[in-house]
């Protein structure tokens, strides 16, 4: 199975981070404490912005006036699509409707965070990218966990943000 684990050739570095140990596909940065939300999206490589901006197609080639035919390229705008494009290195990430709205990444994280009141006790254990950044995944360690009977089977609990 193949990872798409986003590689930016900017930094030299695979978006994904994980704690303590190397995920199965051995990529990103290994860090051995566990880190904060803003601290866990530098090391994912997740510190980017998304922009939503107009699409445009090419025309024809030919265009007709009252006086003449002309050759020649023209650009036109498609109604009601975007394209949403990472602003650090201008890749597209996918075309969306008029009405699409973007959850930055910090955004998705701040959820994370909200969950267990700003941050206190939650554990990022692993994040990262896929494909060009278009998808971004987050596992987190909630500071509780379940004790199942009155032996030692312990079951922590986690939330993912795929």
């Amino acid at each position: 199975m193949a990872h798409n684990i986003n590689y930016n050739s900017h930094t030299g570095k695979y978006s994904f981070f994980s704690v303590k140990e190397k995920a199965w596909h051995g990529l990103g940065q290994i860090v051995e404490q566990y880190p904060t939300s803003a601290e866990a999206i530098r090391h994912a490589g997740l510190d980017y912005e998304v922009a939503k901006s107009p699409l445009y197609t090419k025309g024809s080639g030919i265009i007709q006036t009252a006086e003449s035919i002309e050759m020649g390229s023209i650009e036109l705008e498609v109604p009601d699509y975007f394209a949403n494009t990472r602003t650090d290195n201008n890749a597209v990430l996918g075309v969306v409707g008029k009405d699409y709205q973007i959850v930055q990444n910090r955004e998705a994280f701040s959820f994370f965070d909200a969950i267990v009141g700003g941050g206190d006790g939650i554990l990022y254990e692993t994040a990262g990218a896929l494909g060009q950044g278009e998808r971004i995944f987050i596992t987190a360690k909630l500071p509780d966990y379940i004790r199942v009977g009155k032996g030692d089977d312990v079951t922590e609990k986690y939330i993912v943000r795929p």
